[in-house]
């Protein structure tokens, strides 16, 4: 009796994740396929809309914080008259788990196009599951 008790109340204490989405980090490739989809057509809003709002953007003048300012930043730097001024893709891409709702995502982004030559880096990002979607939470490229 006293055993089926803890029991109960264990179940009550515990946080459920019943009817919830199970996350799933193989996603995240997919996601960022469908950022750069939407930086390639203009679409700067749709690009940053997997970014939690106060997600961190390393930039070599240190971390912008926030959906809106990397937004910001990046059409300052690589948007004119609301276009790209280069075509984005990423390659070479590894999704890592860390833990049950993180995952830490490496890659190589390239630009190119726009009669300029092409530029790439790499990248690290970290990504957070919310309960319903993957967010990217923190943002270095270089």
């Amino acid at each position: 009796m006293l055993l089926r008790a803890a029991l109960l109340l264990l179940a009550i204490a515990l946080p459920s994740r019943a009817g919830a989405q199970a996350p799933d980090p193989s996603e995240i490739p997919g996601l960022l396929d469908g950022i750069a989809e939407a930086w390639n057509r203009g679409d700067l809003a749709g690009h940053v809309a997997v970014y939690a709002d106060s997600a961190t953007f390393m930039t070599g003048r240190g971390p912008i914080v926030g959906r809106h300012r990397t937004a910001e930043a990046l059409e300052r730097s690589f948007f004119q008259d609301g276009a790209p001024l280069q075509q984005l893709r990423f390659e070479r891409v590894t999704v890592r788990p860390l833990g049950a709702d993180h995952a830490l995502v490496v890659g190589r982004f390239i630009l190119s196009g726009g009669g300029r030559e092409d530029a790439s880096g790499w990248f690290s990002t970290i990504w957070e599951w919310t309960g319903s979607r993957w967010e990217t939470i923190h943002d270095h490229s270089s």
